[in-house]
């Protein structure tokens, strides 16, 4: 089952924002009612410990009003500045490693609405050569990270492991092979826009011949793992109301849960 973090993370800011007003707005006058009418009998001022059992919230005020402040921080962020993101795939090598912790900007492509992705503020548009989050068109419930290869208009086509855009080829210089464990896979370094990034080309599978055109509204996307990349060219375009954000960098990285978080491999994303 497909957990939807934001709409659990909005309705746990609700809930606690709504339970923290009642409580401030219809119980909180009675507890200083109480407190009037005590010091009201007596002649002597009331003591602080006397103040506050009279003043003590309900524990389900008392939780509403600690955590509301935080999840509602944490909401603004999430959803309007930058979320974190786990790397689960090899699709991205060797640029985004298995295990990497990446930060991804959500304000870049502009400002959406948490849930319903609604956008409300309209800024850049990707470009060629960005690495960028989007929801999967097939099943919205899960994110998508790959390379902006096309943008609305754009003709694409992949041939004998080759990019074009646009009848020409996207620059391509070998580095080096990979030897001794994958002798069939090449390391290469690619040019796309201001965008400068390695690649691996595994000479082992198959070639696949084919063109796209991109509709307007719409971007093509492809991942670094050239041949091992589950992407636009299997399953189509990425509309503009998919797009999630910008990835800018890893900041952790971290194998598994019996290891320990590294934290030396912090960068920025090319």
């Amino acid at each position: 089952m497909d957990f939807d973090f934001s709409l659990i993370l909005v309705l746990a800011t609700l809930v606690t924002g709504v339970l923290w007003g009642v409580d401030h707005l219809f119980f909180r006058p009675g507890r200083l009612n109480k407190l009037e009418q005590a010091q009201a009998q007596t002649q002597e001022p009331l003591t602080e410990p006397v103040k506050e059992a009279l003043l003590r919230q309900p524990g389900w005020a008392d939780v509403s009003r600690s955590m509301f402040p935080v999840l509602a921080v944490v909401l603004v962020l999430r959803s309007f500045v930058f979320e974190p993101f786990q790397i689960p795939s090899g699709s991205m090598l060797p640029t985004l490693q298995i295990g990497d912790f990446i930060l991804v900007n959500k304000y870049h492509y502009g400002l959406r609405l948490p849930v319903t992705h609604t956008k409300i503020l309209s800024l850049n548009e990707p470009e060629r050569g960005e690495v960028a989050v989007f929801r999967y068109p097939q099943q919205p419930s899960i994110n998508y990270i790959k390379r902006v290869i096309g943008l609305p208009g754009d003709v694409i086509s992949y041939h004998n492991k080759t990019l074009f855009v646009n009848g020409e080829a996207v620059p391509a210089a070998l580095i080096s092979g990979l030897p001794p464990h994958s002798p069939e896979v090449l390391l290469l370094s690619e040019t796309l826009g201001e965008h400068r990034y390695q690649v691996y080309q595994d000479l082992g599978r198959p070639a696949m011949s084919a063109q796209w055109v991109v509709p307007e509204g719409h971007y093509f996307f492809v991942g670094d793992n050239r041949d091992n990349s589950n992407d636009s060219r299997y399953w189509g375009y990425v509309s503009e109301q998919l797009l999630v954000g910008k990835a800018v960098a890893v900041w952790m990285h971290w194998d598994n849960f019996f290891s320990l978080p590294d934290f030396s491999i912090i960068r920025w994303i090319k």
